[in-house]
C-alpha cells in the first residue's frame, strides 16, 4: 500500500514536472512542429525536393552553406531543413544570418561553412512546400527587392521572420491570408524601406502572439486597425512599434484601447511633439509587464500623473522612460508612477514589487533617489544617467539587494565609494558611476565584487592609488557566459531581454552598447580622476580585459612588464601621467589592440615595431614623451640594440677583448715593475752601481 501511494506521488510529481518544463519552452518552439527534425528517416517527396532546389537556383551563397543541398540528398539532411519525423514532409526551414561551422558529425555530409549569408531573389517554388510552418530569412540581404506576394499564400506558416533582411516596398497586405500566423517579424534593415499601404488586413491574423513592425514606416496606414486589432488579435502577446512615425496619425487614435493579454508594448523611437490622447490607451491594459516609450519627447512629469495613476503599472517588470523631456524632482516622479494601491496617498515605489528594469536615463530630473526605488526587491537593472540627481551615493547604493547593471552616470552624486560595497551589490555586473563629483579613494572592496566586468569610474575626484587586489577580479578573468535569470523576463512563456544600452568610451570614442553587446563588454575605466602612484602589476592577470583607460591622472613608475599577457585588450589608453621607462616589447603581442595612447608620458627608448605597433603609424600617439624615438616619430634612435640571437655571440666578444686589454696591462706593468726593480736600485745604491759597471768593465776586457 505504500509503495503504491510513494508510486502516486512520483507520478503527481513527474507529470508537475512535464507541466513547468512545457511552460518553459521558448515560444518559437512551440510555434514549430514539434514533429520535426532536421534528420528524418522518411526522407522528404520528390516535389518538395525540387522546389528547394528551383529556391536555391535564385540565390546566391557566399558562404557556401547550400552546399548540401543536392538533388541526389534526402532534402531532410539538408542545411536549415527540417522534416516531420513521421511523414517527411518539410516543415521548418530556417535561413537566417548565421555563423556556422558543420562537421561530418554533424550529419551533413561533411559540409563545412563559416557564415550563412543569402542574396538573390525568392522562388514561388516554396509554394510547394504545403506543409512548411517556420520560415525564417532574417537578417541576409535581398537588397531592393520587396516581399513577395506569394508569401501571403503559405497558408499553414505559423512562424514567419523577414526581419533586417534588406526588403523594401510595400508591405503586401496578402500578409493577411497567414491565418494560422502566431509570430511575424518585418523589421527592416538599416538600408531597407518599408512601409504599408493599409493595415486593414491585419486583424485577420486572429491566432498572433508576437507582433514586430519597428522600423516599417506607418504614416500612410489609417490608424483605424489598430481598433480592429484589439477586437480580432485576442492573443496578442508582444507588440513592437518603434521607429514607425506614429506621430503622423496619433491624433486619430481611440483613446481607450483594452488588449486583453498584451504583455510586451515597445513604442520607443516615435517623438511626438506634444502630449496626447494617444499615449493614454496603453494604461488600460492591465496585463503589460514590459512598457518600452523611451525617446517619445513626453512634456513633464505633471502630464505623465495624468495618466500613471491608473492600476496597470501595478504589474510592470520592465519600465523605459528614456530620453524624454521630465522636469522636476525624481521624487515627483515616483509618486507619478506609484498609484498601485487603494490607499489614499500612494506609498511610492514600494507597491510596484514585481519592477525588475527601470530606465530613466535622458531627462531632467533632480533631486535625490527615494530608498523606496532602490529597495525594490526584484530591481536587477537600473539606468538613471544623464539627469541631474545629487545626494550622497551612499543612502542609495546601501538598499539594493540583488542588482546587475547600475549607471548613475553623468549626475552630480557626491561622497565616496562605501566599503561594504561588496557586502551589498554582490550581484553586480556592470557599475557605471562615471562623470559625477565622487572623491575619496578606490576602495579595496570593490575587488570583492565577483561578478563584476565593466567597472567605469571616470570623470571623478577620486584619489590615491590604484587597488593592487584588481588581479583578483574574477569577472575579469573568465569569460563572462552568463545569462541570469534576472536579466531576462519570462513573459507568456517567452524569454527577452530588456532594452538595455549604456554609452561608454571604446576605442577613443564614445559609443552605444546594447544587452548583447555588454554582456561581453570587459572594462575598466578610471580616466580623468586624480589617481597616483604605479600601476598595479597584478592587473596583467586579468587575461579577459579588453579595455584599460588610465588616461589623465598623476600615474608614475613604469608600463607593467607583462602587460603582454592580456591577450584580450583592444583599447590602452594611458594619455597624460608620468610614466616612464621603455615601452615593455611584450606589447608586441597584444595582437587585439587597436586603439593606443600613450602620448604626454616619460617614456623613453625604441618604440617597438613588431606585429601590432606595425599598424601605429599615427605619431600623436607617443607624442609628449622626448626621450621616445623610432618611428613614426621623426626622432631617430642613435644605436639600435643588437638582435636578440646575436647578443649572446657579441658578449663572448667582448668578454675576448676585455682579456686581451688585461693582458697587455699587465705586461706593461710586470716590465715597469721589473725595470725600476733593477734600475732603480743602482740610481739609489751608489756602491751596487759602482761594483754593477765595474764588473761590466772587467768582464768587458
Amino acid at each position: 500500500m505504500g509503495s503504491r501511494k510513494t508510486s502516486v506521488a512520483m507520478m503527481f510529481v513527474l507529470a508537475l514536472l512535464l507541466i513547468l518544463f512545457s511552460e518553459s519552452i521558448p515560444i518559437e518552439a512551440k510555434w514549430s512542429d514539434s514533429s520535426a527534425a532536421p534528420n528524418s528517416s522518411v526522407g522528404c517527396s520528390e516535389k518538395e525536393r525540387n522546389a528547394l532546389l528551383i529556391f536555391k537556383q535564385g540565390l546566391y551563397d557566399s558562404g557556401n552553406c547550400l552546399s548540401s543541398w543536392d538533388a541526389g540528398e534526402n532534402c531532410c539532411n539538408w542545411f536549415g531543413v527540417s522534416c516531420n519525423n513521421q511523414t517527411g514532409h518539410v516543415t521548418k526551414l530556417d535561413l537566417h544570418l548565421q555563423l556556422v561551422e558543420h562537421r561530418p558529425e554533424d550529419g551533413n555530409k561533411g559540409q563545412s561553412c563559416e557564415e550563412l549569408y543569402l542574396q538573390g531573389k525568392l522562388s514561388p517554388s516554396l509554394l510547394d512546400l504545403e506543409y512548411l510552418t517556420y520560415l525564417d530569412l532574417s537578417g541576409n540581404y535581398f537588397q531592393g527587392i520587396p516581399i513577395p506576394l506569394f508569401v501571403g499564400s503559405m497558408r499553414n506558416l505559423r512562424y514567419l521572420d523577414l526581419s533586417s533582411a534588406s526588403f523594401s516596398g510595400m508591405v503586401p497586405p496578402t500578409l493577411g491570408n497567414l491565418s494560422n500566423l502566431l509570430h511575424l517579424d518585418l523589421r527592416p534593415a538599416y538600408d531597407g524601406n518599408l512601409w504599408v499601404g493599409n493595415l486593414h488586413w491585419l486583424p485577420n491574423l486572429s491566432s498572433l502572439q508576437y507582433l514586430n513592425l519597428g522600423g516599417v514606416n506607418l504614416s500612410k496606414a489609417s490608424s483605424h486597425w489598430l481598433q480592429g486589432a484589439v477586437n480580432m488579435l485576442p492573443s496578442l502577446l508582444e507588440l513592437h512599434l518603434p521607429f514607425c512615425d506614429l506621430n503622423s496619425f496619433h491624433q486619430t487614435l481611440p483613446s481607450s484601447i483594452n488588449f486583453t493579454s498584451l504583455s510586451v508594448l515597445d513604442l520607443s523611437y516615435n517623438p511626438f511633439n506634444s502630449s496626447s490622447s494617444f499615449l493614454l490607451w496603453w494604461f488600460n491594459i492591465t496585463t503589460l509587464k514590459y512598457i518600452d516609450l523611451s525617446l517619445l519627447d513626453l512634456i513633464d512629469a505633471v502630464s505623465l500623473s495624468t495618466i500613471a495613476r491608473q492600476e496597470s503599472l501595478c504589474n510592470l517588470q520592465s519600465l523605459s522612460l528614456s530620453g524624454n523631456q521630465f522636469n522636476g524632482e525624481i521624487k515627483e516622479l515616483v509618486n507619478a508612477l506609484s498609484r498601485c494601491s487603494n490607499e489614499k496617498f500612494p506609498s511610492h515605489w514600494g507597491n510596484m514589487k514585481g519592477l525588475r528594469m527601470i530606465d530613466l536615463s535622458r531627462n531632467n530630473l533632480s533631486g535625490t533617489i527615494p530608498r523606496s526605488l532602490c529597495s525594490l526587491p526584484q530591481l536587477g537593472y537600473l539606468q538613471l544617467s544623464n539627469n541631474n540627481l545629487s545626494g550622497e551615493l551612499s543612502l542609495c547604493l546601501q538598499e539594493f539587494s540583488d542588482i546587475y547593471t547600475l549607471d548613475l552616470g553623468e549626475n552630480r552624486f557626491v561622497g565616496n565609494i562605501p566599503k561594504w560595497i561588496n557586502k551589498k551589490l554582490v550581484s553586480i555586473a556592470e557599475l557605471r558611476l562615471r562623470n559625477n563629483m565622487l572623491t575619496g579613494n578606490i576602495p579595496e572592496e570593490l575587488c570583492g565584487l565577483t561578478s563584476l566586468h565593466l567597472l567605469d569610474l571616470a570623470h571623478n575626484n577620486f584619489s590615491g592609488p590604484i587597488p593592487s587586489c584588481l588581479e583578483d577580479m574574477d569577472g575579469f578573468r573568465h569569460f563572462n557566459s552568463y545569462y541570469h535569470s534576472e536579466t531576462t523576463l519570462l513573459i507568456a512563456a517567452v524569454i527577452i531581454s530588456p532594452s538595455i544600452s549604456m554609452t561608454l568610451d571604446g576605442k577613443g570614442r564614445q559609443s552605444e552598447y546594447d544587452t548583447d553587446q555588454l554582456r561581453i563588454v570587459y572594462m575598466i575605466d578610471l580616466s580623468r580622476n586624480n589617481l597616483s602612484g604605479e600601476i598595479p602589476t597584478g592587473i596583467t592577470n586579468l587575461s579577459y580585459l579588453g579595455t584599460l583607460n588610465l588616461s589623465m591622472n598623476q600615474l608614475s613608475g613604469s608600463i607593467p612588464k607583462n602587460i603582454g599577457d592580456l591577450r584580450q585588450l583592444e583599447t590602452l589608453d594611458l594619455f597624460c601621467n608620468h610614466i616612464e621607462g621603455p615601452i615593455p616589447t611584450s606589447m608586441s603581442s597584444l595582437t587585439f589592440l587597436s586603439h593606443l595612447n600613450l602620448s604626454h608620458n616619460d617614456l623613453s627608448g625604441t618604440i617597438p615595431s613588431a606585429n601590432q605597433f606595425g599598424t601605429f603609424d599615427d605619431a600623436s600617439i607617443y607624442e609628449g614623451n622626448p626621450r621616445l624615438c623610432g618611428p613614426p616619430l621623426h626622432t631617430k634612435c642613435s644605436a639600435s640594440p643588437p638582435p636578440e640571437s646575436n647578443r649572446g655571440a657579441i658578449n663572448d666578444e667582448d668578454d675576448d677583448e676585455r682579456d686581451k686589454f688585461w693582458f697587455y696591462v699587465c705586461m706593461g706593468l710586470g716590465f715597469i715593475v721589473g725595470f725600476w726593480a733593477v734600475c732603480g736600485s743602482l740610481v739609489i745604491k751608489r756602491s751596487w752601481r759602482h761594483s754593477y759597471f765595474s764588473g761590466s768593465s772587467t768582464t768587458e776586457f
